[in-house]
């Protein structure tokens, strides 16, 4: 299930960035549960040395760096996980470049899927809490400002990506409803989260 949250942070140097795309052990509001990100929760994506892609509004196809390539640096710190982004000379990159310079684009989200025994769940008098300690991060991308309140950009991304892919089942979901169990067949997740 690849999964994406969102949080604001950018700077310009010209034609690099650097930000924050995850910020740790900040409880986020989810619409129908809260969300911690726990500091290490990306350490073995990092020590690995997978690739990991930043990316213009979550389009694969405005590419803007990899780790692969050197042009995406990942680090987890105290605060977060911390990025450093040399901007291609392209069109996307040039852009980008001038919408950050301008506060258009002043966020960060992330892509990431859950691993095995990744995360855990509990309840936190009326509210249920997902602590994520352990995730594959799949990609870094930069997107206009994220500021909305919680619950509305995790249902509104939601329906957006369901209805991107054709997937009306998927706004049926059991996480969606607010029903907490398993179940088969669903394999994406995408909701925003604003700081």
């Amino acid at each position: 299930m690849l999964e994406v949250r969102s949080t604001h942070g950018l700077a310009s140097n010209g034609r690099a960035l650097s930000g924050y795309a995850a910020v740790f052990n900040s409880e986020a509001n989810l619409g129908e549960f809260s969300e911690v990100i726990r500091q290490g929760a990306f350490r073995d994506t990092l020590d690995s040395g997978a690739n990991v892609r930043a990316l213009y509004h979550h389009d694969g196809s405005a590419l803007l760096g990899t780790t692969r390539g050197g042009s995406l640096k990942l680090r987890e710190d105290a605060k977060g996980l911390a990025f450093e982004l040399a901007l291609p000379d392209t069109t996307h990159g040039r852009d980008l470049a001038i919408l950050v310079d301008r506060g258009d684009v002043a966020g960060c989200s992330f892509g990431f899927r859950v691993k095995e025994g990744g995360d855990r769940w509990e309840q936190r008098g009326s509210t249920l809490v997902r602590e994520l300690l352990s995730v594959d991060l799949v990609e870094v991308t930069l997107t206009s400002d994220p500021a909305y309140s919680d619950t509305t950009v995790a249902l509104r991304s939601a329906k957006e990506a369901a209805d991107a892919l054709g997937m009306d089942e998927f706004l049926r979901d059991p996480i969606m409803t607010g029903e907490y169990r398993q179940r088969p067949g669903v394999n994406f997740l995408w909701l925003e989260l604003c700081r």
